[in-house]
């Protein structure tokens, strides 16, 4: 009997172990199958959008995206989906990484790997042209602002004790915003300068700014491996010039350094 249960325990563990080793991690998984699968909101400016007369989608994240499935010797596949649903998408394992400006925050990275900062934004405080009021972020409490859910925009306006209505695309809060349906918002440097060189006479103006903060890829927690390799392909895209180059394309100057 004894001799019975030492040879069960054994093959049991056996099977264990075995199960164990024939686990992939998320970098061979996708260098298996021979793509990876970026996660990606296809219409913020000039992070992720689609080009007005090809309809492609390109833009800087989607352009190093490219560059980072190129390092891995693998290619790139996008799939579109809205704000709220990136990150829960990566928790789900419906994409390996998402590459859409996220800002690194401490409280994001209890949940996710993050990689070393590939660009640096500040974030700006944008009111109508003819708007004397508002003159600092402290001045939001009690305003209403507009932002995606779930965005760290979102939740500063919120922490400031502003109200805040939530839609998906930054063109949307500009709209509310001269409409006079909103007081404010809070937003990405970049995105506002895109936005005044495709509309120039927009009535809005910029009254007070943020310090320059990390913007990182995040991929699933505990997949190091990938988390590793994605820094990798950055450190190369930094050496050779092209995230720079790439900064220069899209936001209109170098901000991948603090």
């Amino acid at each position: 009997m004894k001799k019975t249960l030492s040879v069960l325990l054994t093959a049991a563990m056996a099977l264990t172990m075995g199960a164990c080793a024939g686990k992939k991690n998320a970098l061979e998984t996708i260098k298996d199958r021979g793509y990876l699968i970026i996660g990606t909101e296809g219409n913020w400016s000039p992070w992720t959008y689609h080009d007005e007369k090809t309809n492609e989608l390109t833009g800087f994240d989607v352009e190093v995206g490219k560059e980072i499935a190129a390092a891995l010797g693998v290619e790139a596949r996008f799939e579109e989906t809205a704000w709220e649903s990136l990150l829960a998408g990566v928790d789900s394992g419906r994409f390996d990484i998402i590459c859409n400006g996220v800002g690194y925050t401490e409280e994001r990275a209890e949940s996710y790997e993050f990689s070393e900062p590939y660009v640096y934004t500040r974030k700006v405080l944008i009111v109508a042209a003819d708007n004397n009021d508002i003159k600092k972020f402290d001045d939001l409490k009690g305003k209403k602002t507009a932002n995606s859910t779930g965005s760290t925009y979102a939740a500063s306006a919120e922490e400031l004790g502003a109200e805040v209505e939530y839609i998906d695309t930054f063109g949307e809060t500009i709209t509310l915003l001269t409409q006079g349906r909103i007081d404010a918002t809070i937003n990405s440097e970049v995105s506002y300068l895109d936005y005044m060189t495709q509309h120039p006479d927009a009535a809005i103006k910029i009254v007070d700014q943020s310090e320059g903060e990390s913007v990182c890829y995040p991929v699933k927690k505990g997949e190091t491996e990938l988390a590793q390799a994605v820094n990798d392909a950055l450190a190369e895209l930094r050496a050779s010039g092209r995230l720079a180059e790439l900064s220069e394309q899209f936001f209109g100057g170098d901000i991948t350094n603090k």
